[in-house]
């Protein structure tokens, strides 16, 4: 078993706290699991501020960049995890929007929504983590 720690230029430098990606390669297939994304820019600039529906779809964004780097895509996806900061039920509308922007395919993963009191940083409203598999 072989494990690989990606942090890719194209998504947020948070090196000083954790990995963006691992990859855990074990015979003929690749586990990856992606760190929560959020929506920022590649400076860690909030993108969207107050406006859940482009956070959703800049920390989707920024997942699909973190899938592409290592070779996997939305439909590689088994398990997906998604955080909302002070959800309510109207929130699930501009969720939904971009999930369904990010993951068009059938069948999607098995997902959790959670409503929280906060996230890493203030401003965050929504935070995304998934795991993948793909073959080797």
């Amino acid at each position: 078993m072989a494990k690989e720690f990606i942090n890719p230029a194209t998504l947020a430098n948070w090196e000083q706290s954790f990995s963006q990606i691992v990859v855990v390669s074990n015979g003929t297939s690749r586990t990856i699991y992606v760190s929560g994304q959020v929506a920022v820019d590649e400076g860690q600039n909030l993108v969207g501020a107050g406006d859940l529906s482009a956070q959703s779809m800049r920390a989707f964004q920024n997942l699909e960049s973190a899938l592409a780097a290592c070779g996997a895509r939305t439909s590689d996806v088994v398990k997906l995890n998604i955080y909302v900061k002070g959800y309510q039920p109207a929130d699930a509308i501009p969720v939904s929007e971009a999930l369904r922007k990010y993951f068009p395919h059938k069948p999607l993963p098995a997902s959790t929504w959670l409503g929280v009191q906060s996230l890493a940083r203030e401003g965050f409203l929504i935070e995304v983590d998934a795991v993948a598999v793909v073959e080797q």
